[in-house]
């Protein structure tokens, strides 16, 4: 059937799955992309026959990539490039900003999103090919800006260690992004770098509470552990940056103070936040799953963003978009202000190292004698 163009009042019961089958999902839905000309629903055929419905499983398909580091202008990033060796993201965070990405590959942002992911095989072999271009000019590169580079499926697949193995041996600066814990999986890597000033990580905490956290990331380390990881991080010499992202209103800014303290306490170095942001189809998304597991905050969450954001759920423009405008984003930013200078979360970090930058030779290079 074709499909009307999407708004944030779309999704109706024929795109909820049944919870059965989407039991430690993040969302309910699986509608498809603003690309699609197409819809698929589920109906009911009449035979009054009970059928067994599985639970969904993820799926990983390989993918062959012909590029790895993707550039960009934004003002609004401090990095000019970045590598993602996964698309989807298992954690099924319900926020996730990325998820309009799936939509590019012909897949629902929803339940595809953290369902069927793809893993770029050959990334560490792509990554090397590119860092020894003679064009190629160093600057630090950004790991997990899109999806996270130590979701569960790292654990098998290991091409996030893979890349940074490959990062260490060229000496290159990187800074990484997560709320997987499998990252103290390279520690061994990691410290190595940090000793000679080439990495930095975000852990994100988005709330202190179990519970929340559960329903609002399903399948990321709990609270709890992610301060751990941060603490194991800075005791093997990694500078760690704790990052208050999303601030969730009406719903997680409350938190503020008490998750700049617990990050602190467990040891990390600077802080950061960005406020809740719904692009594309990540808003009827949200809006969906507030309306379901806390329908007494719901309007309330959605009407702050609305005040942000000039009367819309977001704003794309840049210098709004990572923490909006007005005075409910002023008082937020005053807070996470106050209370980072009172920890001593504010101190300058120290930049990456770009002068070790150095391809290591290959087996019949010819050796360098003024190197």
């Amino acid at each position: 059937m074709t499909r009307p163009p999407q708004t944030s009042r779309d999704l109706t019961p024929d795109h909820v799955l049944p919870p059965q089958s989407r039991r430690g999902r993040g969302v309910s839905t699986n509608q498809p992309g603003r690309f699609e000309s197409h819809d698929r629903i589920a109906i009911d055929d009449g035979w009054e026959i009970e059928e067994d419905i599985p639970q969904i499983r993820t799926e990983v398909r390989p993918e062959i990539a012909r590029s790895l580091i993707t550039y960009n202008r934004s003002p609004d990033l401090p990095f000019d490039r970045s590598i993602n060796v996964y698309r989807g993201c298992e954690h099924g965070c319900v926020y996730c900003f990325a998820r309009p990405s799936h939509a590019y590959l012909g897949l629902s942002p929803g339940l595809d999103f953290e369902t069927r992911l793809t893993a770029r095989m050959n990334a560490a072999e792509v990554l090397e090919k590119e860092l020894r271009a003679r064009s190629y000019k160093v600057a630090p590169i950004a790991m997990g800006t899109n999806t996270d580079p130590y979701q569960p499926v790292e654990h098998q697949l290991k091409l996030t260690r893979a890349c940074l193995s490959v990062l260490s041996d060229y000496n290159h600066p990187t800074a990484i992004v997560t709320k997987g814990a499998g990252i103290l999986n390279d520690l061994d890597i990691l410290s190595d770098m940090a000793a000679r000033g080439l990495v930095a990580v975000g852990i994100s905490v988005t709330t202190l509470d179990p519970a929340l956290s559960r329903k609002m990331e399903p399948r990321v380390p709990a609270p709890a552990k992610r301060l751990a990881v941060i603490r194991a991080l800075a005791q093997a010499g990694i500078p760690v940056r704790l990052m208050v992202s999303p601030v969730v209103p009406g719903l997680t800014d409350t938190e503020v103070e008490a998750i700049l303290t617990a990050g602190h306490e467990a040891g990390a170095r600077s802080a950061s936040w960005i406020m809740l942001r719904l692009p594309a189809e990540v808003a009827p998304l949200v809006e969906t799953w507030l309306r379901d597991s806390h329908p007494d905050r719901a309007d309330k969450v959605l009407n702050r963003l609305r005040d942000m954001h000039g009367g819309k759920l977001y704003e794309a423009q840049w210098g709004k978009r990572m923490r909006g405008q007005g005075v409910y984003a002023q008082m937020i930013a005053a807070r996470f202000d106050a209370a980072r200078r009172r920890l001593g979360l504010d101190e300058a970090t120290v930049p990456l190292r770009t002068d070790l930058f150095r391809p290591p030779p290959r087996p019949g290079d010819q050796l360098d004698l003024f190197g």
